[in-house]
């Protein structure tokens, strides 16, 4: 059997098993709760397919997404870490599945493995730079550029031209107007960019998209592609249980 979360694959078979022989695998739905803001979760989750989003909600019932996880990352890894309360919601914004462990057993597998620890460090200190980059993204780049580097981030992590989301997901994600995203994404089309029809959006031209995107693209580009960097090219391969 074969797994699909590039953490979990980077690991050696021994620390692997730690983590899978407590774990079971669960198909999440389209707008799962992971976790809630202020609260310690009960499990977290090593993706393997669709997309969760790291949200922060203010007072006023506003929303506005800082972060993702796809089959790169793990779900509830800054709890890990610390006492502080993470002030973020998590939820499934694409559909998919993940590996769910309880978050005791895999903080006990932190504290007394040192390859896990440095693994999931590595993707906290990931998660924690591209949020850093995407707010300053929301508050400097327009539209279009925001959407390109929207639509090229989800396609790394779910590693599919074809993403499931609404227009008017795509603008409470990226704090616009849905009247905004649907120019944008209609602009983008009409150039060849992107096909997009009732709730799912395909990639025509990734270099074009590419082009349109804003520099941060870049950015968390190289982060992502930076993770493990341990074990080269292990973070693209399928891991055997």
């Amino acid at each position: 059997m074969s797994i699909d979360n590039f953490l979990l694959a980077s690991l050696t078979p021994e620390s692997r098993k730690l983590i899978v022989s407590r774990s079971i695998p669960v198909v999440l739905p389209l707008r799962e709760i992971l976790y809630e803001a202020n609260d310690t979760p009960e499990y977290a989750y090593f993706v393997t397919s669709g997309l969760a989003s790291v949200v922060t909600s203010m007072l006023d019932g506003a929303t506005a997404e800082i972060s993702f996880i796809g089959r790169e990352g793990l779900v509830g890894a800054f709890h890990l870490i610390g006492p502080a309360e993470v002030p973020t919601n998590c939820f499934m914004q694409m559909a998919g599945s993940a590996l769910r462990i309880p978050i005791t057993d895999l903080k006990e597998i932190f504290d007394t493995s040192e390859e896990v620890r440095e693994r999931i460090l590595e993707t906290v200190q990931e998660q924690a730079l591209t949020i850093g980059q995407i707010s300053t993204c929301n508050r400097l780049h327009e539209s279009q550029e925001r959407l390109a580097r929207w639509l090229l981030m989800a396609r790394d992590r779910t590693q599919s031209d074809e993403l499931n989301i609404t227009q008017e997901f795509l603008a409470e994600m990226l704090g616009a107007r849905r009247t905004t995203v649907t120019m944008v994404a209609g602009a983008m089309q009409r150039s060849g960019y992107i096909e997009y029809r009732r709730g799912k959006v395909r990639i025509i031209d990734q270099k074009k998209l590419e082009a349109a995107a804003c520099d941060c693209y870049k950015v968390v580009k190289r982060l992502y592609d930076g993770l493990y960097k341990e074990t080269p090219g292990i973070a693209l391969k399928k891991a055997a249980w």
